[in-house]
Formats: C-alpha cells, sequence, structure tokens
C-alpha cells in the first residue's frame, strides 16, 4: 500500500478525501496544516493523525508521496522540502510562481531519483479516455482545431463567503481573487489539450482584471486577471484558443475540429462528461435538424443551445466511485493513484516531470498575458 500525507487542509482537501475512497490501495498517513484550528478540525472531521509540524510530517517514514494542497505561492518551499526529504510529491496546479522555480523543482526531483507530478487529475478521466479513442480511431480525421472554455461564472456576484466544503472549511475566495483564475482554473483546459495534443510549440497570450471591484472585503487588494486566452499551436499541428474567466456565464467545454468531423466535450470537471460526435458526412440529429428548420423559418435564434452532434456511449462502469459534487465532478484522488501505480511499475507518470512543467510554464505565461511566447519546457 502507498502511504500519502496531506500538507494543506483547505477547501480543496475534501474533494481528495472524498475520492481517495475510489482507491483502497492509498494509504493516508495523516495531514499537516499551518493553520492549527483548521489542521484540527479537518482531522477530527475524518479521524486522522495531526502532525505537529511540517518537519514531523517529512520525517514520517511511513510516508511515500506528499500532496501539497497548499496555496500557490507556497508550493515552490513545500514542494523542495518534501523533496529535500527525500519524498515524491503530488502538486496542486501550478507547480510555483514563475518558471525557474518551477524548472528548479522538477529538476531536484530528477536528480534525487524522486517523482513529482502536477494536477489537475481532469485529464486522467473517462471523458478523457473516451475522447482519446475517438480520436484515435479517426472517427473525426486530422484534428485542426479546438476550442477549450474555462469560464466559471461571476462568481465574486455570489454568496461566495458562505460556500464552504465538505469538513467546513471555508472557500478562499478573497485568495483566488488576488492569486487568479487562470493560475487556479487553467490547468483544466490545458491539461486536456497537453494529454490530447502533446506539447505546445508557440503561443500568444493576453489577460486582463476586468471587475477590479469584486464587492466586500476586495477594496484595497491587489487582485489578479479575472480574464486570460491564449492561442496555442502545438508541435502536432493543432491550433488551439483556451478562454479563461471569472465572470462569463459558465461553460467548460471543449470543441475539437478535424477534417472529417466535431468532438464536443460538455464539462471538463466531469469525469463523465457527455461527449457528442458529428460527422461532415453524416446526418445531424432529428432534434437538432428541426432546431435549424424553426429557426429559418422563424428568423431568430432558439432560447437555447443543443450540444452539436450525438452523444457517444460509455463503456459500462465496473465499479461505481465516488466523485465530488458538482460543479466539480473530478477524480481528484486518481491523479495520485496512477503516480503512485508508475512508480510502483518503475513507470513514468503522465503529468509529471517535463510535462508538468509544461503546464505551468503555459498557465503562467496566460496569467502574466505574456503576448508573443515560445516555451522553454517540452518533453
Amino acid at each position: 500500500m502507498t502511504k500519502i500525507a496531506l500538507i494543506g487542509t483547505g477547501f480543496v482537501a475534501d474533494y481528495y478525501m472524498t475520492t481517495l475512497a475510489n482507491y483502497p490501495e492509498i494509504g493516508l498517513a495523516g495531514a499537516w496544516d499551518v493553520d492549527p484550528r483548521r489542521l484540527s478540525h479537518f482531522c477530527d472531521f475524518y479521524t486522522l493523525r495531526a502532525y505537529g509540524s511540517l518537519a514531523e510530517c517529512l520525517a514520517d517514514p511511513a510516508v511515500d508521496i506528499v500532496v501539497d494542497l497548499t496555496p500557490p505561492e507556497s508550493h515552490f518551499e513545500i514542494n523542495r522540502a518534501a523533496l529535500e526529504a527525500g519524498k515524491h510529491v503530488y502538486c496542486e496546479k501550478p507547480l510555483a510562481m514563475s518558471f525557474e522555480q518551477a524548472r528548479a523543482i522538477v529538476d531536484l526531483a530528477a536528480g534525487k531519483g524522486l517523482v513529482i507530478c502536477g494536477a489537475p487529475a481532469n485529464g486522467l478521466s473517462d471523458a478523457q479516455e473516451l475522447t482519446a479513442r475517438l480520436i484515435d480511431a479517426g472517427r473525426i480525421g486530422t484534428p485542426r482545431l479546438a476550442y477549450a472554455e474555462m469560464e466559471d461564472g461571476p462568481v465574486f456576484k455570489d454568496n461566495w463567503t458562505d460556500w464552504r466544503s465538505r469538513s467546513g472549511a471555508k472557500w478562499p475566495g478573497l485568495h483566488e481573487f488576488q492569486v487568479g483564475c487562470t493560475l487556479e482554473h487553467a490547468g483544466y483546459g490545458l491539461s486536456w489539450l497537453v494529454s490530447l495534443f502533446g506539447a505546445v510549440e508557440k503561443g500568444q497570450a493576453f489577460s486582463a482584471l476586468t471587475f477590479p471591484d469584486k464587492g466586500p472585503g476586495t477594496t484595497g487588494l491587489a487582485l489578479a486577471p479575472d480574464f486570460a486566452v491564449g492561442c496555442l499551436s502545438f508541435r502536432s499541428g493543432v491550433t488551439a484558443r483556451l478562454t479563461c474567466g471569472l465572470a462569463a456565464p459558465r461553460d467548460r467545454s471543449l470543441t475539437i475540429v478535424g477534417d472529417k468531423g466535431t468532438i464536443v466535450v460538455r464539462d471538463l470537471w466531469d469525469d463523465r462528461s457527455p461527449v457528442h460526435l458529428s460527422r461532415f458526412d453524416g446526418k445531424r440529429p432529428l432534434l437538432q435538424r428541426l432546431a435549424a428548420l424553426f429557426e429559418r423559418q422563424r428568423g431568430r435564434v432558439l432560447p437555447l443551445r443543443l450540444t452539436y452532434g450525438r452523444p457517444v456511449a460509455y463503456p459500462a462502469a465496473t465499479t461505481a466511485r465516488s466523485l465530488a459534487s458538482f460543479p466539480s465532478r473530478i477524480d481528484f484522488a486518481r491523479g495520485i493513484a496512477v503516480m503512485a501505480r508508475a512508480i510502483g511499475a518503475g513507470e513514468t507518470p503522465f503529468f509529471s516531470g517535463e510535462r508538468a512543467l509544461h503546464l505551468t510554464e503555459l498557465a503562467l505565461a496566460l496569467n502574466d498575458g505574456a503576448g508573443s511566447f515560445t516555451p522553454r519546457s517540452g518533453f
């Protein structure tokens, strides 16, 4: 059994606790948090061991993998300390707040013969596997173009101060507004794009703070961009556009256009999201044809949006899995499980090392609005 320790017991930690139930081969040795009250409440809720310090956690010989769930600005120091202590590391996005720091972490892991993996795990989802199979089978021909949306809606207009995790942790809204939705969320789209199409060769990035006033408590804070868009050219020949925002209506879809058809993934935050396929030489579904006829006859667009194409059936699930509640229907712990299995087999986990560094570099470029950029990382 692989033993892990959680560093950070805030809002996202509950997502990991919920989905760890899917992987009985992963044992939880304990947790640590810089906030003693938050740590105590979390460990009491889940009946876990609470380490007295970070040093105590990292010195525990039972721990194989440290799972870094701390705020992004802490990732570099926590990851470095864990690697120096001889632990493998699974880190929430990004690996660090600068490319240089992320590069140093990846090099440190390689030098010590350790593995560092980066979230998010939605790039390992059932929906991603289904989409990859459709592409590999030539169902849409050669992929040419992709549109990835990562819009989470105007959450700062919602009652976010009342949001609580399963164990009662507050959603860290003010911190997210300061770090930025791009560093927090762009990875959900980037992990899919990179897993399907490989490394980015060059890109164009733009970001902006479009809503500087996000309500009570935000006055005087240095807020990060709440909108970012990147146009990415992949070495494989695919061109993609990724948008990430915190104001536009919720849309977490992915559209892939090939020379023979189109795939639409309805929600990248859903482990088994509906996946729709259409062929240019095929007939559109009846409801879509009727809707198009109605619009032509009435001369106006219907007040609804049908997902293009026909839904593709998933293989029957062998076992029921525990997932976080909507809107985060992601198997968060799958990334840890995939990592543990790869280490046990002497293999390289998919989202580790150079690939994890690449995802971090792309997210940083989008967040910074870097203009034209050529990634320094690759795989």
